[in-house]
């Protein structure tokens, strides 16, 4: 971290709503509080997969009727709140449970080792396309949609779509993954603030005004002028 910068670490996967809203509103605050933000894109299947057998059953949300049937006016009202085009309806939580973020997550993972300036831009987009405009984002040629609509030319989307089969992006998703579950996270997104020689984990979009109250930072409510 820079100089008197808490290093705060968002752990996210595209295939969550939640996380987009949390992405969003820490890149609002990336420049107003004295933060270094990492982005770090881990693969919630792997981490659902690992605290299911702790937290006997760690269900996805959706599983239990009441709670979908919560989850889809929350973030309704969240999406309005936190200004983020998030778009919601019944049929979304099959769709969710059907769709494989694995490769837009390998995607993104290898875009961050090879092109990191790019990372921010690109995951945003992928939201948008699996939130907004509800395409199928575990499909190649929407992955190279996605990195042609941020400005990479199609020689590199392509080489990057090579990679995602590459041990060492493979490995990388996975120990970032792995290391997300080190801080104590069980979802999605998982923001670890660095604070006082030690790590506080902050799960979901909703605390990040506690985040702030830890680090001695000012909230601003979640679209900050």
């Amino acid at each position: 971290a820079r100089m008197g910068r808490t290093l705060v670490e968002l752990f996210y996967d595209v295939v969550s709503p939640y996380s987009w809203l949390g992405f969003e509103v820490l890149c609002r605050y990336q420049h107003i509080w004295n933060i270094d933000l990492r982005f770090r894109p881990a693969f919630l299947g792997g981490i659902m997969q690992a605290t299911e057998l702790f937290l006997k059953g760690n269900k996805p949300p959706a599983m239990l009727p009441k709670r979908a049937e919560y989850m889809l006016k929350d973030i309704k009202r969240m999406a309005k709140y936190y200004q983020v085009p998030v778009q919601i309806s019944e049929d979304d939580f099959q769709r969710v449970l059907g769709t494989r973020s694995l490769g837009a997550m390998r995607f993104i993972t290898a875009i961050d080792m090879t092109q990191p300036q790019y990372l921010e831009p690109l995951s945003r987009e992928f939201w948008i396309r699996f939130w907004s405009q509800h395409e199928d984002i575990s499909q190649p040629e929407n992955i190279l949609a996605v990195a042609r609509q941020v400005g990479l030319s199609s020689e590199l989307a392509q080489k990057l779509l090579e990679m995602i089969s590459s041990p060492a992006v493979k490995n990388r998703l996975k120990e970032t993954t792995e290391e997300a579950l080190k801080y104590g996270a069980f979802g999605m997104p998982a923001v670890v603030a660095h604070f006082n020689g030690e790590p506080h984990l902050f799960f979901g979009s909703d605390r990040l005004e506690l985040l702030g109250n830890v680090i001695g930072e000012k909230w601003l409510g979640p679209v900050p002028s």
